[in-house]
């Protein structure tokens, strides 16, 4: 069994999104060859920002922060996205299962998974309602 590296950026990325001082909400991580991840991209432009990353033959891994609440009690919550495009072999996509629990050492925290095959799975009110709905108490603003 080959083992799957992570290049050494994808920590500092990862602590980047889940620290309530940076702006960055989203990382990116792509497969440079078939036994590396490697960060793609970050930035802070949120979900759509994101996806606009997912390709149809590649698998690819994404981490969010989404902002939930209202104004008494917002807070931070946590989406972990594994994509695997519609146009990846059965081989490749096969071996995602294992590639993700190693990614999810790195990873660890989140409320929210998704496993993605097309960006209709990834519209930004169904993730919003998965990661409310992960939260557990939700008052709303009583309307």
């Amino acid at each position: 069994m080959t083992t799957l590296h992570l290049s050494e950026d994808i920590a500092h990325a990862y602590s980047n999104v889940r620290s309530d001082k940076d702006p960055t909400n989203w990382l990116f991580l792509h497969y440079s060859d078939n036994n590396k991840l490697a960060l793609g991209a970050t930035g802070n432009g949120g979900l759509s920002e994101l996806v606009s990353h997912f390709k149809p033959d590649e698998r690819a891994y994404g981490y969010l922060r989404v902002i939930t609440g209202d104004d008494l009690s917002a807070r931070a919550k946590f989406v972990f996205i594994a994509w695997v495009g519609e146009k990846v072999s059965p081989l490749k996509k096969a071996r995602v299962s294992t590639d993700k629990a190693f990614v999810k050492e790195l990873i660890k925290d989140f409320a929210v998974e998704i496993h993605a095959t097309d960006l209709a799975d990834l519209h930004e009110s169904d993730v919003v309602t998965k990661v409310v709905k992960a939260g557990g108490a939700h008052y709303g603003d009583g309307h």
